[in-house]
């Protein structure tokens, strides 16, 4: 079992080292791998004015930095592009295909062939069976995870297919992560900010739990209606527990 959490965007060291801290303590807490995660450039952002990030140079730093303050502690971040890849192999031990690249052969193929971890998050726009054609791009890897974050319904709007999810557990031979936050965004209108509703997060993994998964992502925070960018569908640092307990009782039933 893995748990994956961390904020939207790597905003200090003092921040990330927190989130970190509480993560690792909640995964051993319930027997799960956890990976702090975090981005370094949020180069996807719907409208110019979005906030991106420290930046990678900065990031890496900090991320040398806490694995040095946390012993074994294990970092995920994502990349845009085949050149950053390079940049941050070092530093972390998984390297994340954000969902609307996941379909980009030369970027998987190069994040392969680090020899690290890979998670590709399933395009909202994928259908569960086209999930095969993503990892036909993978051979040879060391590890690779899909990760379902919700497909889109109409104009902003996502829901969440477990039936689907079922259907990559069954066919897949490789670990199926569900993330519970960005699954309850709901992209603006306006394009100048991503809404979502952070309660609905826990029913999501708890409903994801009973369909047989047993790997989480959730982006979370200590102010997370503070936060530069995904604050809404964010959940707070310190209901992590609690929601692990929850989906916990899923898996095994309590």
């Amino acid at each position: 079992m893995r748990l994956i959490a961390g904020p939207c965007q790597h905003e200090s060291l003092s921040q990330s080292l927190e989130i970190a801290r509480e993560g690792m303590r909640v995964a051993t807490l319930f027997g799960m791998k956890y990976f702090f995660k975090a981005s370094y450039d949020k180069a996807n952002r719907t409208h110019i004015s979005g906030k991106r990030g420290l930046g990678l140079e900065q990031t890496m730093l900090d991320f040398a930095t806490m694995k040095q303050e946390l012993p074994g502690l294990k970092i995920l971040t994502d990349v845009h592009e085949i050149g950053q890849i390079d940049a941050i192999k070092d530093f972390v031990d998984v390297i994340q295909i954000p969902a609307f690249l996941c379909r980009q052969t030369d970027l998987i193929k190069a994040a392969v062939d680090t020899g690290k971890i890979v998670n590709i998050k399933k395009g909202q726009f994928l259908a569960p069976w086209d999930v095969g054609g993503i990892l036909s791009k993978t051979e040879g890897a060391e590890e690779v995870w899909i990760t379902e974050r919700g497909t889109s319904f109409g104009y902003n709007n996502l829901v969440v297919d477990f039936c689907g999810i079922r259907y990559m557990l069954d066919n897949y031979d490789v670990p199926i992560v569900f993330d519970a936050t960005h699954s309850t965004q709901k992209p603006s209108a306006s394009g100048n900010a991503s809404g979502g509703n952070r309660a609905y997060a826990h029913h999501l993994a708890k409903s994801a739990a009973a369909m047989g998964v047993k790997n989480f992502f959730l982006e979370v925070h200590p102010d997370p209606d503070n936060a530069p960018s995904d604050g809404p569908n964010m959940v707070y640092l310190h209901d992590l527990e609690r929601i692990m307990y929850e989906v916990e009782c899923h898996i095994d039933p309590c």
